[in-house]
């Protein structure tokens, strides 16, 4: 995936963020570089390698699932929300 100017602009329209234009060239070669990373990883050959793989044999520690609402979290986030109603954010459409 080739990232260049047209392809910037539209990451910035999506996410709603303005890069000035002297940040631009810094901007594209930092997404290359983690683009060409990502295409790196995906060269690697996990055929040998299980789905259950980790690097801990240790067991996860597991806790009592226990349900809990407190109100208050709730509501001391969504006053900062720019536009909310019934306790939902309300956002621009995005989708293309």
């Amino acid at each position: 995936m080739q990232v260049d100017n047209a392809l910037l602009s539209k990451l910035e329209k999506l996410s709603f963020l303005k890069i000035s234009d002297d940040k631009r060239e810094e901007i594209i070669e930092q997404l290359s570089q983690i683009v060409n990373f990502v295409d790196n990883l995906s060269e690697l050959n996990t055929d040998g390698v299980d789905d259950k793989f980790a690097m801990s044999d240790a067991a996860t520690f597991l806790r009592e699932d226990t349900p809990s609402c407190d109100t208050s979290i709730n509501d001391s986030i969504i006053k900062n929300a720019p536009q909310s109603s019934d306790h939902f954010f309300i956002v621009p459409k995005i989708i293309e």
